[in-house]
């Protein structure tokens, strides 16, 4: 274990002997530090926060304070965080709301500077959250999506899997599934550099294509266009964008008419 001299641990943490710790950095609370985790200098992680193996925690940081949320009565909350995240200069993760509940960030994550993940989110694999994005409170985010920068996704929005957020665009809708959206919760096509990337295979996003102008690009009521794509056997791929659109909650972006797309 590497500890400045300037650090400030609590007697309540419980970090892994194998840890790097820079300078000023403060652990407040009950705080649990796995196996091969950098925490940079002026970083600070306070409360109830569990953080997994080879994370790397940069300058600035503030994980685990408590949520920016005026129902929150100083109730126990949690923050857990998985292997092998990366979170960048300034960014800010906060535990829950509600007793008991818990901010969950899954593996291989990548937060980029000043993003701010709020109270009772769940990011799950391989998401990047780029510089500046905010997630209001019980966002969830797939894995894969790329939420790009100063983008801003309403609280209780889901963001599928595979999704792309173009810069500064913002949702208070669910983004779909390998959908790319920009503006105000508008899809605009898929997100193929993606899925290429993700090892869809070829028919996979052949099958995902014409869904898409099914369902996106194609008059008709989406609810029959769902039961259409359902009766002819649908790919994984496509089965889990119907399943989304189906669960959605708060009902998903939608592509404009060719025509206001013109004006």
């Amino acid at each position: 274990m590497t500890i400045h001299d300037t650090a400030v641990i609590s007697p309540a943490a419980r970090v892994h002997e194998d840890v790097e710790i820079g300078p000023y950095v403060v652990i407040d609370g009950p705080v649990e530090v796995g196996r091969g985790t950098r925490i940079y200098s002026h970083a600070v992680l306070t409360g109830s926060t569990q953080i997994g193996e080879e994370n790397e925690i940069h300058m600035g940081a503030i994980i685990g304070h408590v949520p920016q949320d005026f129902s929150f009565t100083a109730a126990e909350t949690f923050l857990k965080i998985g292997d092998r995240n990366v979170i960048r200069e300034h960014a800010q993760i906060h535990r829950g709301s509600v007793a008991n509940s818990t901010t969950v960030i899954g593996d291989q994550n990548y937060i980029m500077q000043n993003a701010h993940v709020a109270h009772n989110c769940k990011l799950g694999n391989e998401v990047i959250l780029a510089g500046g994005a905010l997630l209001a409170g019980h966002v969830e985010v797939e894995d894969r999506a790329f939420i790009s920068g100063n983008c801003v996704v309403h609280q209780f929005v889901k963001v599928g899997t595979l999704s792309f957020m173009r810069g500064l665009s913002r949702t208070s809708k669910d983004v779909p599934p390998y959908c790319i959206i920009d503006g105000t919760h508008t899809v605009r096509g898929l997100n193929l550099v993606g899925m290429r990337r993700a090892g869809i295979t070829t028919e996979g996003v052949s099958a995902l294509k014409r869904a898409y102008k099914e369902l996106f690009r194609s008059p008709g009521i989406m609810g029959a266009k769902l039961r259409r794509l359902v009766s002819e056997g649908p790919t994984l791929e496509v089965k889990k964008l119907v399943d989304f659109i189906v669960n959605s909650n708060r009902g998903i972006c939608l592509a404009r008419s060719r025509r206001s797309n013109s004006q």
